[in-house]
């Protein structure tokens, strides 16, 4: 088993060789890179070849759906989401032992999304929907699997490469999947007030679970996009309305998780005297290293 863990590049180790940090720097760089150039271009650039090929956010208003997106506020979502994985390029060449260890062991997985992450714009601005989904699908399970697995990462990194993207991810199936069956008649519009929810859902699960305030300001901020456009695009309707509902109540969850921890109280949902595991009681939700 212990073998078999050496040449599992997802294995979680307290320690790396020189040459598997090597071909994780050079590949984490390199796929880094490879994904935002071509989000950049394809931002502002329709690939040549058929009409049906558009820019990320051509595609976006050429298929007005329940899960269409505010350019502007997903924008400034990814930019900060870029600078921040900038900052977990650097730990992987760190002085400090620790946090290359905790950046190399998500290494593997941060590529994989990258990779992924490149194949999703390709498909979606070439129209390629049901492609598209099925590849945001896929990633979704990868950023699953990392969270769950390292979900007491250093904040930052935390952020960049794992909650971030995740958010990210399982939104994008929503907007995707809405344009792949092409989501405009009265049936998927109220199928789509019910799936909206899902949302709210997904949001609660980590607050409650694992306290993670970032992914519920994530979700909430990925919610007022939703909120914004839908209301620009169909303001009698209810979808605007539910997607703000969505924001606020993510949003004052956070805060009602994330306050209390930076004064050094923990909001619990425990009744007193529930027995909890002492493990489980001494974890903390994310590093601050």
């Amino acid at each position: 088993m212990e073998q078999v863990n050496t040449y599992n590049p997802f294995g979680k180790r307290e320690s790396h060789s020189s040459r598997s940090l090597l071909g994780y720097k050079v590949l984490t760089i390199a796929s880094w890179f490879l994904v935002h150039i071509v989000d950049i271009h394809f931002g502002f650039n329709a690939p040549a070849g058929d009409s049906s090929n558009r820019s990320i956010w051509g595609q976006n208003s050429a298929h007005p759906t329940p899960f269409s997106l505010n350019q502007y506020i997903v924008d400034i979502y990814w930019i900060i989401i870029l600078v921040l994985q900038i900052g977990y390029l650097f730990a992987l060449f760190s002085s400090n032992s620790d946090n290359v260890a905790a950046a190399a062991n998500i290494g593997s997985h941060f590529i994989v999304n990258n990779l992924l992450q490149f194949a999703f714009v390709m498909l979606w601005v070439h129209s390629h929907f049901v492609w598209a989904e099925l590849v945001l699908l896929v990633n979704f399970f990868n950023l699953s699997f990392l969270y769950f697995r390292h979900s007491r990462s250093p904040r930052l990194i935390h952020i960049a490469v794992v909650s971030g993207p995740l958010a990210w991810t399982f939104v994008a199936i929503f907007w995707c999947g809405a344009a792949m069956v092409n989501a405009q008649n009265l049936a998927a519009r109220i199928l789509a007030n019910i799936a909206v929810w899902g949302i709210l859902g997904y949001g609660l699960f980590f607050l409650a679970a694992f306290k993670d305030y970032t992914m519920g300001f994530e979700l909430s901020v990925l919610a007022a996009s939703l909120g914004v456009h839908q209301f620009f695009i169909k303001a009698i309707a209810f979808q605007w309305i539910f997607a703000f509902v969505i924001m606020g109540v993510l949003f004052m969850a956070t805060l009602a998780i994330a306050i209390p921890g930076f004064f050094g109280k923990e909001l619990s949902f425990r009744r007193e005297g529930d027995i909890v595991d002492a493990d489980r009681e001494r974890q903390p939700l994310l590093n601050d290293a």
